[in-house]
């Protein structure tokens, strides 16, 4: 018994030394016995979940225990507040899992990780599928193991919302999106008179404006995959997550997973769904409203599950998108980037979707059929380069049909999203829709400190929102129709003054050629409404008329690698702001010699393995037209906008719509 309890001490000694690490054994767990979802997550009603279980005996480093040995016996409870605790097994009337077993390792800390000692954990662990909560209230889960010890997780399943108070529902995503980057966007293509705007965003006219918090479940910074996943699911993540709660296996795809509103949607209502991005399909944003996996880069394979839903186990079907747009052609022409070398063009076409590869071909598809359109491979290039510096289509290879050559007839956010209306509105009919449109490069350029691109993205987000507000009326289909803005995460940028880019490049040293840049007073007016002789770009109002004027704005992220600025729009391709150097090593960035040559170099606030910005804590905006507008207001967590989305589609239900196992009441 001394023994026994010596060793509990001792547990309970180490796990004071690793709960606050730079690195973290497995985020969501800092004890050595698991429960995911872990404590203080929440739940819609009747949405599937899975539930894993993990004992974690490290054979070395501070946490070693139980000589590497995990505790096979443990078991696990579950009540909700007020009941009986029972067995999972009996709660959701389920055949007891079998143990699994598997080894991992990780490093405790940098020092770790500098002389290669990685720690190595052996683990025990159950699984229980497809389970839901449908009583709303509080839920308490229990892992007893090592002979006493417990960890607990208190679970909140949400209130009950049956009554669909909005037809359709369209999400855009501006990735990476914040009001700073607003503001500025405001500036660049809005003309102000002695500090009055005479014309304003789209979203400026929006009725109810609110703010989400992007932490994600094991950081309070997060990338585009968790993030979109609170979004979508309602369930905080890992970064890199999207649609699970990451374990320790080793299997990508086999962590515990949650059920995201499109799967809902088709699974309850049986409404139309799409997705439309500037970015490759593949990615974190559009994909992770059918991605169940803790790798957002197995892109192939996410491609095949927004196909044909889970491929490794029964789970639950969203029925496939009934509109894909963007690009990422890499994914669906047969070879390395698709999923088992398969021609995926093809796949879709034998689900009977209509194939899409331009512009001129995806305004000529029928309303009436499944479509999927890319238009290129990897990312789409920029609004900028789409619209203003056209001459840099050419040095692209990004054709999708797979020949050497660059894509050029290519649709924007705004051709593709109205398209995507046109067709989730006649398949959808009285059953409605979900659309999420992502302008994706926002994010992109920004972290590539390439300002103007990123802001040209947001003016076409922001053109975009307004095209849909005004074809929702045509259509008659405003008023039945929640519109949203926001974003997954933000970047730390602002406009902090203005420039003489003229007296800039004339200058010798870095400190004279920072006296071109002007604060308070000296930042003067926006001339990027100022038209300028001979130049006309024709993209319409709400653009700017001189993408390069002599005095611009002078703009900066708070996170940045060592880079050079001039404060100019790059006409060429977008920034490479840092680089290696040769002889050196691969993973030392650099001011690029090649960037901005008459700037001045700015140092950089990251470690120098960084070549680009990264993400930031700041929250971001959300705004809201159409019913259930009035919800959005105020500051919340990310989760909430999935919560209060699939509140007003009436998603939250007290019963099944299907039988079978794993349904507890």
């Amino acid at each position: 018994m001394l023994g026994k309890l010596n060793s509990l001490a001792l547990l309970a000694a180490s796990l004071s030394v690793v709960s606050a690490q730079y690195y973290q054994r497995l985020g969501t767990c800092p004890k050595l016995g698991c429960v995911l979802p872990p404590d203080q997550q929440d739940f819609l009603p009747g949405q599937y979940f899975d539930l894993r279980l993990e004992v974690h005996a490290p054979v070395n480093g501070s946490e070693a225990f139980n000589s590497g040995v995990p505790d096979e016996k443990f078991t696990v409870t579950i009540a909700k507040e007020g009941g009986e605790a029972k067995s999972v097994a009996e709660f959701f009337s389920l055949d007891e899992p079998e143990i699994e077993k598997w080894t991992f390792h990780w490093y405790e800390d940098l020092y770790a990780e500098d002389a290669k000692t990685p720690t190595f954990v052996n683990v025990a662990s159950k699984i229980y599928r497809r389970i839901a909560l449908y009583e709303p209230g509080n839920y308490q889960v229990k892992l007893t193991y090592y002979n006493g010890e417990t960890t607990t997780a208190d679970w909140v399943v949400r209130p009950l919302a049956t009554a669909k108070k909005a037809k359709n529902v369209i999400l855009f995503i501006g990735d990476g999106m914040t009001t700073n980057m607003i503001t500025a966007a405001r500036l660049l293509g809005h003309k102000s008179i002695n500090g009055k705007y005479q014309s304003v965003l789209q979203l400026d006219d929006f009725p109810v404006v609110g703010h989400q918090m992007t932490h994600s479940v094991d950081s309070f910074i997060t990338d585009s995959a968790n993030s979109a996943s609170a979004l979508y699911s309602g369930h905080k993540s890992t970064v890199n997550a999207m649609g699970v709660y990451a374990d320790s296996s080793p299997d990508l795809f086999d962590d515990p997973k949650v059920e995201t509103i499109v799967e809902l949607l088709k699974r309850v209502w049986g409404s139309a769904w799409g997705a439309v991005s500037t970015a490759l399909l593949a990615d974190a944003t559009p994909i992770a409203l059918t991605a169940h996996t803790r790798s957002r880069y197995a892109y192939g394979p996410l491609i095949d599950q927004a196909l044909n839903s889970l491929t490794n186990y029964t789970w639950t079907n969203h029925g496939g998108p009934d509109v894909y747009f963007g690009g990422g052609a890499d994914q669906f022409l047969p070879g390395s980037g698709s999923y088992q070398g398969e021609d995926y063009y093809k796949a879709f076409a034998d689900a009977d979707y209509d194939i899409s590869l331009n512009k001129t071909s995806l305004t000529a598809l029928s309303n009436s059929s499944k479509a999927l359109g890319v238009f290129c491979k990897s990312n789409m290039p920029v609004w900028l380069d789409r619209n203003v510096f056209t001459n840099n289509l050419n040095s692209f290879t990004n054709d999708p049909s797979g020949v050497k050559g660059p894509a050029k007839d290519l649709p924007g956010l705004k051709d593709m999203t109205i398209k995507a209306i046109d067709i989730l509105n006649e398949r959808g009919g009285d059953k409605g829709f979900f659309l999420m449109s992502e302008a994706a490069s926002i994010d992109k350029q920004m972290h590539a400190l390439d300002y103007d691109r990123a802001l040209g993205d947001l003016l076409e987000l922001d053109d975009t929102v307004r095209a849909t507000v005004n074809h929702l009326k045509a259509i008659g289909e405003l008023e039945s129709t929640l519109i949203l803005v926001t974003s997954d995460h933000g970047h730390g940028f602002d406009v902090f003054g203005g420039v003489d880019t003229k007296y800039l490049a004339e200058q010798k040293t870095d400190r004279e050629k920072r006296r071109a840049v002007g604060v308070y007073q000296n930042s003067g007016l926006s001339q990027y409404t100022v038209e300028k002789p001979g130049i006309s770009y024709g993209t319409g109002p709400n653009f700017p008329v001189n993408w390069d004027p002599r005095y611009a704005i002078a703009a900066g992220l708070g996170a940045n690698p060592d880079h050079r600025e001039n404060y100019r729009v790059n006409n060429a391709t977008s920034r490479n702001p840092a680089s290696t150097l040769a002889g050196l090593s691969s993973n030392d960035y650099y001011v690029n010699p090649k960037d901005n040559p008459d700037g001045f170099v700015v140092n950089g606030t990251l470690p120098t393995s960084e070549s680009q910005g990264v993400h930031s804590l700041t929250d971001v905006a959300v705004f809201a037209m159409g019913p259930c507008q009035e919800t959005f207001g105020g500051v919340y967590s990310n989760i909430d906008v999935f919560y209060k989305m699939a509140n007003c589609l009436g998603l939250a239900r007290p019963d099944a719509n299907e039988g079978g196992k794993g349904c507890a009441k």
